[in-house]
This record gives structure tokens, C-alpha cells and sequence, in this order.
């Protein structure tokens, strides 16, 4: 099994300015992808928040199979949790959806404010937080109505921490893309430097295509077998199978393995083999 690991220091400065901020906020808005929202969690933030609200955002639904979705949807609900799919990109209601939720999860906090006699309460503060390009930074953009927060197709843009005024009743702390420091499962792993969470000069691509290339066989079989001509391949055959489909070969006619590998991680990002999820709820 390939190992992945990524840690750079500036993320452990902003986990911990996280961490500190933590005490001024009444909610927690987590980006997750939908397509992997168990890999794309990030577990030290269930010891950071404790028992602030949570509001989870399954971003990047275009491209996550909606079955699946639905059944994450239902398997993350509970208590002071809520979940939510949106297209953070495309979807011009998603600002309304987001707020009206973070708006219902805070109201218990504004009701306490009013009773204690607070004519005109502040703002309810929440914090947006979340893995490396899981969309962070689309939603901080989407909510604030402008381009505020630099988007970029590759992890670790967003290096500090900023409060955007979302509306007259929320006000959004914007926080860096933050990994843990080691993944305990390395299918973990896997899925997020498949999905681009992980910057990819620093991982073996053949190898994260071959597992990539199992987990889908397993959740859809013959999907790849279709798409690339590849009847019958087992994973290392696949790839084969994709680079002569592509017309990835090198002189002799040898497949291209790391071209191979590159293009089918891209197209899969791109949501070119359909809209697909690598993971279920439970699995």
C-alpha cells in the first residue's frame, strides 16, 4: 500500500490559530467533497470544536454520484449536526440555503442574547473551515457575494485567516486549508491525492491510479472496462488499457504509465467518467 503524507508547517500555524478562534465563534461550517466526505473530514476538528454546532456542506455535487449523496446526507444528521449538498459553483441559491441553515442552528444563541436584554444583538460568528480543495474557498466567495477568497484547482491556497460579512446576521471567519498530520488509514490517503487534496508533485501517480482504479471497479464494476476498452483488466492491465485509449505511448509502442495515470486522475476530477463517489457511508 502506498504511503501519503502531507503536513507543511504553515499548516500547523493554522491550526492553531484556529484553534484559538475558535472560542469567539457560535457555528462551525465544514466544506467536505462529496465525492469522498468520510477522507475529506478532517478529525482533528472533532476535538477542536467539541460541542459547537456544526454545519457539514457536501461541495461538489456535480460530480458525486446522488444516491450516494443522498444516503451521506442522511448518515451525518444528528444532534447539533446538520448536512447539506450544494454546488458551491453553480448553484445561485446556495448562498440563501447556507445562510438560512446557519441562521436556524444559531437561533437558540440569538434567542439567549435577546432575553438577557440585548436590544440588537451582534452578528452570529461562524467559522468556515476544511480540508484542502474541497471548495473553501468557493463558498467564501459564493456567500460574500464577490470574488473574496483566491480559488485555484490545487491544495493549499488560502493561507490565512480572514472574516467576511456574510449578512447583517452572520459574519464568516475564512480559515487556511488544513491536513492532520498523519493518516491513520492510508485509503484515506489515497482518495484525497486521487481527488487533488494532496499536492500531486509529491505523490507517486502510477500508484494512486492503481488503487483508484481498484476502488472503482469495486463500487462500479465494468464502468472502466466501458469507458477505456479494458475488458477483463485488473488494475495494473487497466492502465494499460487507458493509455493505449488515449493514445498515451511511448516510441515502440509501449504504454505511458505516468501519462496514463495523470490523464485518468485528471478526468475523474473533471467528472469526465461520470459523476462518481468513492466511498459510502458505513463502507
Amino acid at each position: 500500500m502506498v504511503a501519503v503524507q502531507w503536513y507543511p508547517g504553515h499548516m500547523d500555524k493554522a491550526r492553531r490559530d484556529m484553534q484559538e478562534s475558535l472560542k469567539a465563534v457560535d457555528l462551525v461550517i465544514e466544506v467536505r467533497d462529496a465525492r469522498i466526505p468520510d477522507a475529506s473530514r478532517n478529525p482533528m476538528l472533532d476535538q477542536m470544536i467539541q460541542s459547537k454546532a456544526r454545519l457539514i456542506i457536501l461541495s461538489k455535487t456535480d460530480l458525486a454520484d446522488p444516491k450516494i449523496t443522498d444516503q451521506w446526507l442522511k448518515a451525518l444528521e444528528h444532534d447539533s449536526q446538520k448536512a447539506i449538498a450544494v454546488d458551491l459553483a453553480s448553484d445561485t441559491s446556495a448562498k440563501s440555503k447556507i445562510l438560512s441553515l446557519s441562521a436556524e442552528m444559531t437561533q437558540a444563541k440569538y434567542d439567549k442574547m435577546v432575553a438577557r436584554g440585548i436590544l440588537h444583538p451582534r452578528a452570529m460568528r461562524a467559522m468556515a473551515c476544511g480540508i484542502p480543495n474541497v471548495g473553501k474557498s468557493t463558498l467564501i466567495n459564493r456567500i460574500a457575494g464577490k470574488s473574496t477568497a483566491k480559488t485555484e484547482d490545487r491544495p493549499g491556497v488560502t493561507r490565512s485567516l480572514n472574516w467576511i460579512h456574510a449578512s447583517r446576521t452572520l459574519d464568516v471567519l475564512d480559515t487556511p486549508g488544513v491536513l492532520w498530520p498523519k493518516f491513520e488509514d492510508q485509503d484515506t490517503g489515497i482518495k484525497l491525492a486521487a481527488l487533488g487534496s494532496i499536492n500531486e508533485d509529491i505523490v507517486d501517480q502510477i500508484e494512486i491510479a492503481i488503487h483508484t482504479i481498484e476502488l472503482l471497479q469495486n463500487l462500479y464494476p465494468g464502468l472502466l472496462e466501458q469507458i477505456y476498452e479494458g475488458d477483463g483488466c485488473n488494475a495494473h492491465d487497466m492502465l494499460n488499457a487507458i493509455a493505449v485509449k488515449r493514445g498515451l505511448l511511448k516510441a515502440g509502442g509501449e504504454a505511458d504509465r505516468k501519462r496514463a495515470a495523470i490523464t485518468f486522475l485528471h478526468e475523474l476530477r473533471r467528472g469526465q467518467l461520470g459523476r462518481l463517489s468513492l466511498e459510502k457511508p458505513n463502507s
